[in-house]
């Protein structure tokens, strides 16, 4: 859970503009991510932990809501809707990320009530948790 993982966001610049991307870029800087090129190209790639990643996202989701509420004179100076690419590229990548944005007793109770014949080995492969962990998952299943 606590990997980076890395969106990678071919022709961001092209598809979205230069002013909405440094927005972006600040949002991310403030939820821990990062959003720059690869290296000399043209593309872009967004890097995170999951949690981060999906608070980003999140934060996007919020301002494009809130894009009518906006008035001239305030910092932005452009349509937040142009976001829009960026933050369906970011759920789509986070939907195969989902196992990482679960926590660890979220996941192992629900590996345990799908399959109540699971061997603690067979536990701790899949969620690459401690003995302890599992051993606790499973007692904290079965006294219910």
């Amino acid at each position: 859970m606590s990997d980076n993982i890395s969106i990678a966001l071919p022709s961001l610049i092209h598809r979205v503009g230069r002013e909405p991307i440094k927005y972006a870029q600040c949002l991310a800087k403030h939820c821990h991510c990062e959003l720059k090129r690869v290296r000399r190209s043209r593309n872009w790639a967004l890097t995170g932990v999951p949690f981060a990643v999906q608070q980003l996202s999140a934060q996007l989701k919020a301002s494009c809501l809130n894009s009518s509420q906006i008035n001239a004179a305030d910092k932005l100076t452009f349509n937040p809707d142009k976001l829009s690419y960026l933050i369906k590229k970011i759920d789509t990548a986070l939907l195969t990320h989902a196992d990482k944005l679960e926590p660890l007793p979220a996941k192992l109770t629900r590996l345990i009530s799908a399959n109540p014949n699971i061997t603690l080995a067979e536990l701790m492969h899949l969620t690459e948790c401690s003995l302890s962990e599992a051993r606790a998952a499973r007692f904290a299943a079965d006294s219910w």
